[in-house]
């Protein structure tokens, strides 16, 4: 297990570190996203999906709950905001998307982590000015599971700009 803090001061640094990520995602990868709300869950996902060349717009899929893209790898972009019981997010059929090839990314992922494989990568985003008026963020990443322990070297050499001490 391995886990980077980062910093993205603007929005635009977010959408820089999805897009850093995406070249080291596979086909059946999850992504568990956590934080409040406006922290930048949507920013990084719209990151990742440029990385991966995605031509439409990416966004919020909160009331549509799941919507996909299809780039280099095929992205379900779930979030889970609205459910009120596991059973719903069960039924819901994430790892069905795609036929389990799609790449996961999971917004508020935190509340259904045990549904989700045991392999993923946990990005929590929170931010750094309490009164919300500064876009700093304060974005931490752990890859779990040993599907990511042949990626480590490299998730730390994408997203080194951004690291902090």
């Amino acid at each position: 297990m391995a886990t980077i803090t980062l910093r993205a001061s603007t929005a635009a640094d977010t959408r820089s570190i999805g897009r850093a990520l995406a070249p080291l995602f596979r086909a059946g990868d999850a992504v568990v996203l956590t934080g409040e709300l406006g922290a930048g869950k949507t920013t990084l996902v719209q990151g990742v999906a440029e990385g991966l060349g995605v031509d439409e717009a990416v966004t919020s899929p909160t009331f549509v709950l799941v919507k996909e893209y299809v780039g280099r790898l095929t992205i379900a972009h779930a979030d889970v905001y609205r459910l009120e019981r596991i059973q719903d997010v069960v039924d819901l059929g994430l790892d069905e998307v795609a036929d389990g090839q799609a790449l996961l990314l999971v917004e508020w992922g935190d509340a259904v982590e045990e549904l989700l494989p045991e392999d993923r990568l946990r990005v929590e985003l929170t931010g750094e000015d309490p009164t919300g008026e500064d876009e700093a963020r304060r974005i931490v990443v752990e890859a779990v599971g040993p599907a990511w322990f042949d990626r480590v070297d490299a998730l730390v050499a994408a997203l080194s700009p951004w690291e902090t001490a």
